[in-house]
């Protein structure tokens, strides 16, 4: 994979696991209500900024401008008392740009995800899995940085040496004492967090960031909202919606997050739709195994080396041994596009012979720990999120009967991703769950959804078209966690929808090639 494809890869390949668990409360909408949008937002002061792409990439590209700006936000959209957030924004406007419709906002997803970078690595083009052209010919692309995101006022509450510790800890705890050490170490990292932001946390919720999309629109002098959300960032968007139907124009919702799942449910979900993946992957082995280093058996072969680890795990350059905790980073890592198969099949066949450098790379670009050992903020506001929006956690007690059940059930993927709800068992701040129902007045909204989505499961498509009433499901047979601008069919759809607003016909499947 290109290099600019890969990392616009990572960023759109962020699930809620590891310190964040997946958490999808439900609550009725609250609209018209005093908890308004962004209507009397200021018009944004925009700065040429070409340092933002040269940083990131080393480069701009081919064509586009860069300007950068930011709008301010109540820290609670509820209060009057004048505390703000700001907001980052990067508009990137095509030299070539013709008919403008308007613009184009941009979310990638975790929640965590810098929608900033994401802007970035889409500017350079399709032929490196960017925006297509006939996008950026109409639309200004606008990437923003969620709040406690990035640069708009970024959470930081985990220690590097924490975060190590969360990755590397045992993903599937056997014993009672093994368990309690991985939660007494999930409770220091929430409790860290709590003291330092204290009563700021609950600000950090879905809805208080939907509410901060209509103050972008406003500030981009938008009248109505064209929206583009993977992952993640399909709650965000049907979370707008449902707060402000009049003001959209077009949706796109990639890679769909049921909103009516309930905390426990969406993480079991996840858990079924990560061992589907990995069924796809091991079926993939043993039909090519000239590309598979691992065939016939790869599961045998990922179980074998996470076994292994237990007593005698790899040590790699940086010192970090290669644990059945890191391991499995690397294994979720490799899910989330097809083009990682044969990295992994690589990086555990590298295990076996003292090697432990490809699944590091595979973890640390899921992780986004850079190589000096720090980390981005994006699993701190991916536990904030997470944390802040659930609702009806389940106590450290039933995390440790759902880890052995859900075992049963999904044998590589259940009982980690029973363990990815500890934080919120103990999370210090208030919850802010976001609303879960139709879109009352809404235009048609384009939900996409692909058969072999990992971290998204394909069954949450029609879920989410279903609640808010207005959605349009368009499907995409292929692997991997989300669709788009993935192959000449999707992307034909998505464009002729974003331009012309025209919806798929009902029913209409993208083949995987």
């Amino acid at each position: 994979m290109p290099r600019l494809s890969r990392l616009a890869a990572a960023l759109l390949a962020v699930a809620a696991l590891a310190l964040g668990g997946c958490t999808l409360p439900v609550l009725a909408p609250n609209i018209g209500s005093a908890r308004s949008g962004g209507g009397g937002a200021r018009p944004a002061a925009w700065r040429p900024c070409p340092e933002v792409p040269k940083g990131l990439v080393g480069r701009t590209a081919s064509g586009m401008t860069y300007d950068c700006a930011s709008v301010a936000v109540p820290r609670n959209w509820a209060s009057k008392d004048g505390q703000t957030y700001e907001i980052a924004m990067i508009r990137i406007r095509s030299r070539e740009q013709h008919d403008k419709i308007g613009s184009l906002l941009l979310n990638p997803g975790g929640p965590g995800g810098s929608g900033i970078d994401t802007a970035v690595y889409l500017s350079f083009g399709q032929a490196l899995g960017g925006l297509p052209a006939a996008v950026t010919d109409r639309f200004d692309v606008i990437g923003f940085d969620p709040r406690g995101v990035g640069r708009s006022d970024p959470i930081k509450c985990i220690s590097s040496t924490d975060q190590d510790a969360a990755f590397a800890a045992d993903p599937d705890p056997a014993s009672q004492s093994d368990f309690d050490e991985v939660a007494a170490l999930n409770q220091r990292i929430t409790e860290g967090c709590g003291r330092k932001y204290g009563g700021q946390l609950a600000n950090f919720s879905t809805e208080q960031a939907a509410r901060d999309m209509d103050a972008i629109r406003a500030a981009v002098g938008d009248p109505k909202l064209s929206y583009l959300g993977f992952s993640y960032g399909t709650l965000l968007g049907a979370t707008y919606a449902q707060l402000f139907p009049q003001n959209i124009r077009a949706l796109v919702l990639d890679g769909a997050i049921d909103p009516k799942q309930d905390f426990v449910t969406a993480s079991e979900v996840q858990a079924k739709g990560f061992e589907r993946a990995f069924r796809n992957f091991t079926r993939w082995c043993r039909a090519d195994p000239g590309s598979c280093k691992i065939a016939p058996d790869a599961r045998a072969a990922v179980t074998d080396a996470m076994a292994k680890a237990e007593n005698s795990p790899v040590e790699n350059a940086d010192g970090r041994e290669a644990t059945p905790g890191w391991i499995f980073i690397g294994l979720i890592s490799s899910l989330y596009t097809e083009s990682g198969w044969q990295q992994l099949a690589r990086a555990i066949d590298d295990l076996r012979q003292g090697q432990s450098k490809g699944i590091f790379d595979l973890a640390d670009q899921y992780a986004d720990r850079r190589p000096d050992g720090s980390y981005t903020n994006l699993f701190d506001a991916n536990l904030t999120v997470n944390c802040t929006d659930a609702a009806n956690t389940p106590s450290v007690e039933r995390i440790r009967q759902l880890q052995n059940q859900w075992r049963a059930k999904y044998p590589l993927f259940g009982a980690p991703l029973a363990i990815g709800m500890l934080p919120c068992a103990s999370w210090p701040g208030k919850h802010d769950p976001y609303p879960a129902g139709p879109a009352v007045g809404a235009p048609p909204i384009l939900v996409v959804g692909t058969t072999g989505d990992p971290a998204t499961p394909y069954e949450n498509t029609a879920a989410l078209a279903g609640m808010l009433g207005t959605g349009h499901v368009l499907t995409w047979q292929g692997e991997g966690h989300t669709a788009y601008p993935g192959t000449t069919c999707i992307v034909n759809a998505v464009d002729a929808y974003l331009i012309d607003l025209a919806v798929p016909k009902t029913g209409e499947t993208c083949p995987a090639r």
